[in-house]
């Protein structure tokens, strides 16, 4: 196959956002390694982006579905996996090809906090195309580090009706895995997969140390 310079020109975009943007991304839980509808709650502008990296990073093909007036400003984004919300039967083509297919059942970005009403098309994709529903809980936010970190827990298949009582176990397994942690170390049992470490808070980087012999008085010396 030829490849597409746009579509590698996005990635590359993408990517560069993700590594500037986030302190990095986390994910705890199995992720499907075949065809699938991931059905994550959305409460970030991050998360499409997440989503994708983590495809990347995996090497499963991805479809991502967007409202179809957005996706009418940024029609680029198709070189790169995106579907409309209304394109239903590609999204099954996809799923049925092998494709991770990402679905946010709120239907449009929400205030942070527990999932809204789930609208009903993950799960009609997935029984159509045959494929597991996966509930996906995505946190994007402000811990220990000047830039926002991302963290998903993948929890076990669901049912079409019982996506809206795991999406909400899932979701508080993984709030209180946060209030529970140190925000200047990563959670553990997640798997760090994009961005840069965590440092140490008990070394500070190379130029603080360096700034702090310069100011520091020593033996001997006056302030």
């Amino acid at each position: 196959m030829t490849p597409d310079p746009v579509a590698a020109m996005l990635r590359a975009s993408i990517r560069r956002s993700l590594h500037t943007g986030l302190g990095g991304v986390w994910v705890r839980g199995s992720w499907p390694t075949g065809g699938a509808v991931l059905a994550p709650n959305h409460h970030s502008w991050w998360d499409g982006y997440v989503l994708r990296e983590l495809s990347w990073q995996v090497g499963a093909e991805a479809r991502v579905l967007m409202q179809p007036q957005q996706l009418a400003h940024y029609p680029f984004l198709r070189r790169v996996g995106a579907l409309g919300a209304d394109e239903l039967r590609a999204a099954v083509r996809a799923a049925r090809a092998g494709a991770w297919v990402v679905v946010f059942p709120e239907g449009a970005l929400q205030p942070a906090g527990s999932p809204r009403e789930l609208r009903p098309g993950a799960g009609w994709i997935a029984r159509q195309a045959g494929v597991p529903l996966v509930p996906v809980a995505l946190r994007v936010g402000l811990r220990g580090r000047p830039r926002p970190e991302a963290y998903l827990r993948f929890g076990a298949a669901a049912t079409a009706e019982g996506l809206a009582e795991a999406l909400a176990r899932d979701l508080g397994a993984l709030d209180a895995d946060l209030a529970a942690s140190d925000p200047e170390r990563p959670l553990a049992g997640y798997l760090h997969v994009c961005g840069s470490p965590l440092p140490d808070p008990a070394r500070p980087d190379l130029p603080s140390r360096l700034l702090a012999r310069l100011t520091h008085p020593g033996p001997g010396r006056r302030r």
